[in-house]
């Protein structure tokens, strides 16, 4: 008989799958202490060189009044990435602000979504 062992997944408060790997990462929203708050995005990964990190792009509308039209405009995050989702290029993912992990960080990725 093989004994599983499940380690408990903590309920981060936004709606989202877990991740099916475990992992020891104090950072991680799911396994260690890191709290959520704020803004819940999604992005598409650009860059996953750098150890634990992530440079995701968003694109989003911006309004202009004068012109009563919409700009396309995009911007680059970079976000923690947990060793239990380790989202690699071309991954689209599911971010959340968090406190301020590094000169950049602020944001944690929660869910792989494809």
């Amino acid at each position: 008989m093989v004994n599983i062992v499940k380690q408990k997944v903590r309920n981060i408060g936004i709606v989202a799958k877990p991740p099916k790997k475990v992992c020891q990462d104090v950072l991680c929203p799911w396994h260690g202490s890191i709290s959520l708050r704020g803004k819940v995005l999604e992005a598409k990964v650009i860059s996953a060189k750098a150890p634990r990190t992530a440079i995701v792009e968003r694109e989003y509308l911006h309004y202009l009044p004068k012109y009563e039209r919409y700009e396309k405009k995009r911007s680059r995050i970079a976000v923690h990435n947990p060793d239990c989702i380790n989202a690699k290029e071309g991954d689209k993912v599911k971010i959340a602000e968090c406190r301020k992990l590094s000169k950049t960080k602020a944001f944690v990725i929660i869910e792989k979504l494809t």
